[in-house]
């Protein structure tokens, strides 16, 4: 598996991301809200809002539940104020995970999040202790089906993309997050399919994790993932492809 993308690469591969539609929709949801709440409810001046709502409707979250989150963010319905917290800590083999969270309740986060590092082989640590290793990045998979390496560069990198990566069946297009929505827009022009397409965290460097600690780590991130105060989960883990093929 790549050294890039880890924990976003493993649920494209699998499934997981798909596997509860309400929990999807709940995530997308509170997105929806903090974007919306941040930077007003116009998506052609608000980048991330845009984002957001692309996102959702690319999980064919109903029209309406997008309306009343986005009033629910600007204050014209009434909706649960959540904040915004990381948290930071390690997995199995000392592997780096980083955790976005969106939570009306911060202890009740915590708690959850903590239990859940302890029962898979791992610990919750303080804020700043693995935050170093992730630097925030845009990231699009294009299928190698539907495209030439040479093409896809020639498209993503002349609209502003940073890399574009080989990770197996698919190909990596990384931004800076100020040129996502740009290359984003350049894929789309010129009708460049890609299977996800998000703002995420990617590791600088990996720790390779094999056998039960490689077990042991897919476990605490579905677990983490799984979590409703918990928006998104990245580590620089490397797991080899023939334990997520196992799965």
């Amino acid at each position: 598996m790549s050294g890039h993308s880890k924990w976003s690469s493993i649920k494209h591969k699998k499934g997981a991301a798909d596997a509860k539609r309400g929990k999807v929709f709940s995530r997308l949801a509170k997105e929806i809200m903090i974007a919306a709440r941040m930077g007003g409810g116009d998506t052609d001046s608000n980048p991330r809002l845009r984002t957001s709502v692309q996102a959702a409707r690319a999980e064919n979250m109903p029209k309406d539940n997008i309306t009343k989150a986005i009033k629910k963010g600007t204050g014209e319905l009434d909706g649960e104020n959540y904040e915004e917290i990381t948290y930071e800590g390690y997995g199995p083999g000392g592997a780096a995970v980083y955790i976005e969270s969106l939570t009306d309740n911060k202890n009740r986060a915590v708690a959850e999040i903590r239990h859940r590092f302890s029962k898979h082989a791992g610990n919750l640590g303080e804020n700043g202790c693995v935050g170093w290793i992730f630097d925030q990045k845009g990231l699009m998979y294009v299928a190698k089906s539907d495209i030439s390496e040479d093409d896809l560069m020639e498209v993503a990198l002349d609209a502003g993309a940073e890399d574009v990566r080989d990770d197996g069946d698919n190909f990596e297009v990384i931004t800076e997050p100020i040129d996502f929505e740009t290359v984003k827009s350049a894929l789309d022009d010129a009708e460049i399919k890609y299977a996800m397409a998000e703002i995420t965290m990617l590791p600088q460097n990996t720790v390779t994790l094999t056998g039960k600690e490689a077990l042991q780590m897919i476990k605490l991130m579905d677990s983490l993932d799984d979590c409703d105060d918990v928006q998104k989960v990245h580590t620089n883990a490397d797991i080899p492809d023939d334990v997520v093929d196992s799965i």
